[in-house]
């Protein structure tokens, strides 16, 4: 279908069977860099988008393990009975890697959520057509298990003579590329949950509520030393110092003038940012509909 988008409906049953090394000889390796890239994503995906898909870039080893070494998001949207996919700036994108690094070509996609569906079936569907035997790759944002999984899978249809039933999806062997400090960040990120990056007065208000914390323990810490319950630690207190001599000397009046300056610099800023992001959005529909029209 021309145009910047297309649009698949009927999505058709999907079986996910767990990872058998016997029923597949495909393998994939991804990258650090991938991972956190759709986690990335995924915090800044728009308000009512439950998750974010995109484009696994890579290559294919002489062993047949999909090495994936990057990976971007695919404008899609989707309901109940149909997907709709922005294969404009998909191809786009690809164009744009290709240019950079012509040894990374596509290799599969990726979704975040729990496992497979009738619309990833579809999805799955479109990447057929752009490569040969694609590769899907799970992220598990919503932390069913208690962490954030990871999986991947290839696909082939379940048949009955000429009539297709169903799409099946097997698990395939999945190694994760990383270095030892990668492996620290992951470790910290599979564990925590972000639903969205804060704004900038949540981030605000997050650090002051961070910073009166620690002002309490040295409140805590100074008062045991003088009551005589903790032994006094000298290299503690010259961090104290330092930190008390770092401080400008300010009035209450000029601290309070200062502060709410900057705290309204930083409202109009965020105003701004959000009329841009308005106006974007706006022309890019008229522009999508000028274009199906």
């Amino acid at each position: 279908m021309a145009g910047p988008e297309t649009t698949a409906r009927g999505a058709g049953p999907a079986l996910l069977f767990p990872s058998s090394s016997s029923s597949s000889s495909t393998s994939a390796r991804v990258e650090a860099v991938v991972l956190f890239t759709i986690c990335d994503s995924f915090v800044r995906r728009p308000d009512q988008a439950e998750r974010v898909i995109g484009t696994l870039l890579g290559s294919v080893l002489p062993d047949g393990t999909v090495h994936v070494r990057n990976s971007y998001v695919v404008p899609h949207s989707e309901s109940a009975d149909q997907v709709a996919l922005d294969i404009e700036y998909h191809h786009n994108m690809y164009a744009s890697h290709q240019k950079v690094n012509p040894k990374e070509v596509i290799v599969g996609w990726f979704s975040t959520g729990f496992g497979v569906s009738g619309g990833s079936t579809l999805i799955h569907e479109f990447y057929s057509r752009e490569v040969t035997s694609p590769i899907h790759l799970t992220v598990d944002t919503g932390f069913t298990m208690g962490e954030a999984s990871i999986k991947a899978y290839v696909s082939s249809n379940l048949s009955l003579g000429d009539r297709h039933l169903a799409a099946q999806f097997q698990e395939i062997p999945l190694d994760l590329k990383m270095l030892d400090a990668e492996k620290v960040g992951f470790e910290m990120l599979k564990s925590t949950v972000v639903d969205k990056l804060p704004n900038d007065l949540e981030g605000m208000e997050s650090s002051m509520q961070k910073l009166y914390a620690l002002i309490d323990e040295i409140y805590k810490y100074s008062d045991d030393v003088v009551e005589g319950r903790v032994a006094a630690d000298n290299k503690i207190g010259r961090f104290i110092a330092d930190a008390v001599s770092s401080m400008p000397k300010l009035s209450p009046s000029s601290f309070d003038r200062l502060f709410n300056d900057r705290i309204q610099d930083n409202l109009a800023l965020v105003y701004l940012s959000s009329i841009t992001r308005t106006q974007i959005a706006v022309a890019e529909k008229l522009n999508t509909a000028a274009q199906v029209l």
